[in-house]
């Protein structure tokens, strides 16, 4: 019975994409440079996130004991949820327990053929998130790829298919997590008005670093012309976890009833929910951090360019370094790890066979010495 699995395994190591868990004991003995973790604003141990979770669980218990249709619900999550939808400028919020989970549940409950009476067609950046090719997959939806964020490409697309009349949506990313790029979005908000689309945008790593104060690209303009839902994640900049739906009442309301993975899951532990309020509410506060952190950003693409480094279309604090195939990523990242650098290694399917790559995220305790240190390092490579 296991040895289809067994097999697969073996195929996965013979063709160099096996994974295992990081080593931290090994981590712990060493003081590294860490440009792998997704705290871009170090909030995951921040002593006012941490006393916030202790004193919602003295308030409210260590566990939510239920979905929150039955005994999980609580004010403090509602008051999480009306704190987001405002700073989102957005009628209303629900939450998730991840941001795979809101992808997943979210956009596939979207794409109901049978509440929209039709097969839907979906619009779909080639780079986007395996959470949300996974919800296309699962709603059965009709799958229409345009090249990573290129609007003009997209604009053709639409331009195919605009006497179709089936129900169009566009779904992409705002900050992409692996080409480090950040979506054009008056460009993208003008297709979806001018081809009457619903517009799904995945602010994950958006979320706590551009936008008004901090809380994502759409913030930076008026959405309320066009059918949309904005997505977002606590598990990045804000240091927790969890996923965030910002939308309209209606949508909310469709959602609580649809989404299965709202429906079904253990509502997120007040400890968890404590944190994320008070890490949603300090991000505002980060004005000055996110500007030395794009400072910091955009002095490492530089350095990076001029020793000929290849790092595609990033514009913010993710920047990949593209080297092709994956033998050479994985000896990129082993030989940093001997030099006390962390960085991610990011290999296929992740990415595109030939587009294997370094991952290197800037957070707000990097100083320029730390990025001094990576460029001098990966020079000797």
């Amino acid at each position: 019975m296991y040895e289809p699995y067994k097999q697969h395994l073996s195929k996965m190591h013979s063709t160099g994409k096996h994974r295992k868990l990081p080593d931290l004991e090994q981590a712990k003995k060493k003081s590294y440079i860490n440009f792998s973790t997704n705290d871009y604003l170090m909030l995951s141990r921040n002593h006012e996130v941490i006393e916030a979770a202790q004193s919602a669980a003295k308030a409210y218990g260590v566990g939510s004991t239920g979905s929150r249709l039955l005994s999980g619900n609580n004010n403090l999550c509602e008051s999480l949820e009306a704190k987001v939808a405002q700073d989102k400028n957005e009628e209303t919020c629900l939450i998730f327990n991840s941001g795979f989970q809101a992808n997943l549940s979210v956009l596939a409950a979207l794409l109901d053929s049978k509440v929209l009476a039709e097969k839907p067609m979906v619009f779909f950046d080639k780079s986007n998130h395996s959470s949300l090719y996974q919800a296309v997959f699962l709603s059965k939806a009709e799958l229409i790829r345009y090249k990573h964020n290129d609007m003009e490409h997209l604009g053709c697309l639409l331009d195919k298919y605009k006497n179709d009349r089936r129900l169009k949506f566009i779904v992409t990313e705002t900050i992409f997590g692996m080409e480090g790029d950040i979506l054009p979005i008056h460009e993208i908000v003008s297709l979806a008005s001018k081809y009457q689309a619903f517009l799904y945008l995945d602010e994950a790593h958006a979320t706590g670093i551009v936008g008004c104060h901090g809380y994502g690209l759409s913030t930076t303009l008026d959405l309320k012309h066009i059918p949309h839902v904005t997505m977002g994640t606590f598990s990045k900049a804000l240091g927790c976890s969890g996923g965030y739906i910002a939308c309209s009442t209606i949508l909310k309301d469709y959602l609580i009833n649809k989404a299965a993975g709202f429906i079904y899951s253990t509502a997120a532990s007040p400890i968890l929910i404590g944190a994320v309020y008070k890490a949603w509410d300090m991000i505002k506060d980060f004005d000055e951090e996110r500007k030395n952190l794009l400072f910091l950003s955009a002095t490492l693409r530089k350095n990076l360019l001029d020793i000929g480094l290849n790092i595609g279309t990033s514009n913010s604090h993710i920047i990949s370094v593209i080297l092709g195939s994956q033998d050479l990523a994985t000896k990129f990242a082993e030989k940093l790890l001997k030099n006390n650098i962390i960085v991610s290694c990011i290999r296929p399917p992740t990415v595109q066979p030939g587009s294997s790559r370094i991952r290197i995220a800037i957070n707000v305790s990097h100083k320029v010495q730390d990025i001094e240190d990576l460029v001098n390092a990966l020079g000797t490579l």
